[in-house]
C-alpha cells in the first residue's frame, strides 16, 4: 500500500471529529496462533482524569506482540485485550484536568511509563512499581481510538506520515537505550548488532551509527544485507554462508568487537560472547532463537566479559532518538502498512520472518 493510498484511507478530517460510541479493533480473547487476532467493534473508552483519547492513525507492530499473542512471555492478560504499544494518533477528549494537550494536536504515546505519578521519577523505568506497557498491562493501539496517561505523550514534530512515526516509539527508544545506555556504544567502537534486517536490528544499526561507531551486522541472504548496507552497516555477515565471529575477528584485527546487541539469543548467544573482545560488553535484547542456551563461563573469568540485560526505555531515551529523527541522522524503517482488519496477517508475517524494518496497521483504512 503506497503513502499515498495510505492518507487517502485515513480520515480527512480528524482534527475535529468526536468518537463514536463504539470502535473498530484488532481483539484477542485467547492465547494463540495468529487467527486469535479478531477484528471486532467494542466500547469505545472514555478517559480517565488526567488521560487523554486519541484517535489512532496508525499503529505499529513489534514482535513482542507476537510473543504475548501466543501466551510465550505473559501467562496469563485480563481478556478481552488489545494488543499494541506504537501509535500516533490526534487527541480527540480531554480528560479532566489535562492542561499540557489541546483537541486536535497529533501526538505520539510513550513506549511504556508508569501510571502513577509518585513513580515517575524512578528510573530505569521499567523497575517503577507502576510501570505498564500498552498492549500489556493496558489496551494498546490495534484500535481506533486509545486512551493514554496525557502527561505520557510527546507532540508529534517529526513531519514523518502517520505510518512512518508508528515504526518508531518501541524501537526507536529501546534501540536507544540497549545500545548508548546499556552497551555504552561510543564514538569509534566497533558494535556488532545481530539481524539488521529486523525491526530492531535496523534501527540499532541507525543509533550506533548516530554516536560514531563502525557497525558490523547479521543477515541471513543477500537482499537484506543490501538494505542493512543502507542503512550504514560497515560490514555485512550473511550467516549461511559465514561464520560471524570469524568475520568479525578479522574486523577487528583479532580483538573482537567492543560491543554486542544480540537480538537472537539461543545457540546464538555462546558465539556473541566469542565474537567480543576481552572487557567488551555483551547485550542481550531479544530471544528470536530460543530462551535456553550454554556457555562456557571461564570465557567471562578469564577475559572479563560483560553480559548485560536491555529491555524496555526511559522517556529521555525516546527524546534523544526524536532528536535524531528529526535532524535526519535516523530514518523510519518501514517495510509496509495493513488495514487494522489484517492485524491476524501482520502477525503472520513477523512470525515467519517476511519482513525487512517495521510493519503498520492502519485503524482507518478500507
Amino acid at each position: 500500500m503506497t503513502s499515498a493510498t495510505v492518507q487517502e484511507n485515513i480520515v480527512e478530517d480528524t482534527a475535529n471529529s468526536q468518537p463514536t460510541e463504539t470502535m473498530k479493533a484488532a481483539v484477542i480473547r485467547q492465547f494463540g496462533d495468529v487467527d486469535v487476532l479478531q477484528y471486532e467493534e467494542i466500547d469505545t473508552p472514555k478517559p480517565k482524569p488526567g488521560h487523554i483519547l486519541i484517535k489512532v492513525l496508525a499503529a505499529g507492530i513489534n514482535r513482542l506482540d507476537h510473543y504475548l499473542r501466543e501466551g510465550s512471555v505473559v501467562p496469563e492478560l485480563p481478556f478481552p485485550h488489545i494488543l499494541g504499544a506504537d501509535a500516533v494518533g490526534e487527541v480527540v477528549v480531554l480528560g479532566e484536568s489535562v492542561t499540557n494537550v489541546k483537541i486536535g494536536e497529533r501526538v505520539i504515546p510513550a513506549p511504556g511509563f508508569p501510571l502513577k505519578e509518585e513513580d515517575d521519577h524512578i528510573r530505569p523505568a521499567v523497575t517503577a512499581p507502576s510501570f505498564a506497557l500498552p498492549g500489556l498491562h493496558i489496551w494498546g493501539s490495534y484500535a481506533q481510538y486509545m486512551e493514554v496517561p496525557a502527561r505520557w505523550v510527546v507532540k508529534d514534530d517529526t513531519g514523518l506520515t502517520p505510518e512512518e512515526v508508528a515504526t518508531l516509539p518501541v524501537v526507536l527508544a529501546t534501540s536507544v537505550r540497549s545500545v548508548k545506555e546499556v552497551g555504552e556504544v561510543k564514538a569509534g567502537d566497533k558494535v556488532l548488532i545481530h539481524a539488521g534486517a529486523s525491526g530492531s536490528g535496523s534501527m540499532q544499526i541507525q543509533v550506533a551509527k548516530a554516536l560514531g561507531a563502525q557497525v558490523a551486522t547479521t543477515v541471513r541472504d543477500d537482499a537484506k544485507g543490501e538494505y542493512a548496507k543502507s542503512l550504514g552497516a560497515d560490514l555485512v555477515i550473511n550467516t549461511r554462508k559465514e561464520d560471524f565471529v570469524e568475520q568479525v575477528k578479522a574486523w577487528t584485527g583479532g580483538q573482537g568487537a567492543d560491543v554486542v546487541i544480540d537480538n537472537l539469543g539461543g545457540d546464538v548467544l555462546p558465539k556473541s560472547i566469542d565474537a567480543v573482545r576481552p572487557l567488551g560488553t555483551v547485550v542481550v535484547y531479544g530471544f528470536v532463537a530460543g530462551t535456553q542456551t550454554t556457555f562456557d563461563i571461564t570465557k567471562f573469568y578469564f577475559a572479563q566479559k560483560k553480559l548485560r540485560g536491555s529491555m524496555a526505555s526511559d522517556p529521555e531515551n525516546l527524546a534523544w532518538g526524536l532528536e535524531q529523527i528529526r535532524t535526519g541522522r535516523i530514518k523510519p524503517t518501514l517495510d509496509r502498512t495493513l488495514p487494522l482488519s489484517q492485524a491476524a496477517e501482520a502477525h503472520r508475517l513477523i512470525a515467519t520472518n517476511q519482513v525487512t524494518g517495521n510493519i503498520v496497521l492502519l485503524p482507518w483504512a478500507d
